[in-house]
């Protein structure tokens, strides 16, 4: 018997294929149920709260809730743009606070995860036990002592001062994911850098910087993420309302009359605020999942 005969022979015929591939169907129909109706209970809030971003205020404060809008309006995110300050200073602030964090988190943290990697020094292991023993105590806890440090460096009511305490308070993961970041690296490839005429720090951004791409992803998307939903830090540091972050503005405008929550532009704060999130979660999912997991095989 030839080769094509045999080859014909245990080549499965475009029936048998279509057979097989609508079998795995149903075997797998119980997960793809299961994995549709988790999505569905974790979307709905989110729906129901760019939903209600647009919908007028009686239908906003309706009790029982009213499920469909009887008109779309964008009313609510006017009330955004009170006591004389815009939404986009809201936004802008909290952009602005926001991307020095994630770039000051994520500069120290790599050089930092390297380091702990790398290099040997004395008081190693204790540093960093110090530095993952932080995540044990909660920023709560440490804002009266951060306030103290910002009055003696005239930083209060400042972007600035605002972005140095949300990166003191993600340095402790960050530091801890890049060192792990790197410690997956194998070590065949900085030597290999060395032998080639790399000094250890001319491998980190020759070398080095693209293998714990997920790892840096990861952490300025953590970072990003914190930052930009932070509330207790900015209310504590900013006591001027043009300087306030998006947050903070939620409050304010959350107030309808007779001290009653206007759920209205509440929720059209929130959809503002969640979208950023949203989108870079959507776009980086996959640099996140691999970041989370670096150095856990080696």
């Amino acid at each position: 018997m030839s080769t094509t005969a045999v080859l014909d022979q245990n080549t499965p015929t475009p029936t048998v294929a279509r057979g097989a591939k609508r079998q795995r169907g149903r075997r797998h129909l119980p997960r793809i149920a299961v994995a549709g109706i988790l999505a569905l209970v974790f979307a709905f809030p989110i729906v129901w709260t760019i939903i209600g971003g647009f919908k007028p205020t009686q239908d906003a404060n309706a009790s029982p809730p009213v499920w469909w809008p009887s008109h779309w309006s964008v009313r609510s995110f006017g009330k955004l743009d009170s006591s004389g300050t815009s939404l986009f200073d809201y936004v802008w602030h909290s952009a602005e606070v926001t991307l020095l964090t994630v770039v000051l988190t994520t500069v120290v943290a790599v050089m930092a995860g390297y380091a702990f990697a790398f290099f040997r020094f004395r008081g190693k292991g204790l540093l960093f036990g110090v530095s993952i023993g932080m995540l044990l105590v909660p920023y709560p806890a440490l804002l009266i002592s951060l306030f103290t440090v910002m009055v003696w460096l005239g930083l209060t009511n400042s972007l600035i001062g605002l972005a140095l305490i949300y990166t003191t308070f993600q340095l402790p993961f960050a530091v801890y994911m890049m060192r792990n970041s790197f410690e997956s690296i194998p070590d065949d490839i900085p030597e290999a850098a060395q032998i080639d005429g790399c000094t250890k720090i001319s491998a980190l951004p020759r070398i080095l910087l693209p293998l714990v791409t997920p790892g840096i992803v990861t952490v300025a998307l953590f970072a990003f993420l914190a930052a930009w939903n932070e509330f207790l830090a900015a209310l504590v540091l900013l006591n001027d309302n043009t300087k306030f972050t998006l947050p903070i503005a939620l409050v304010n405008a959350q107030n309808g009359p007779l001290n009653t929550i206007d759920w209205g532009a509440l929720q059209a704060g929130i959809t503002v605020t969640m979208l950023p999130c949203v989108v870079l979660f959507m776009l980086l999912q996959r640099y996140y999942v691999s970041g989370l997991v670096a150095g856990t095989g080696k």
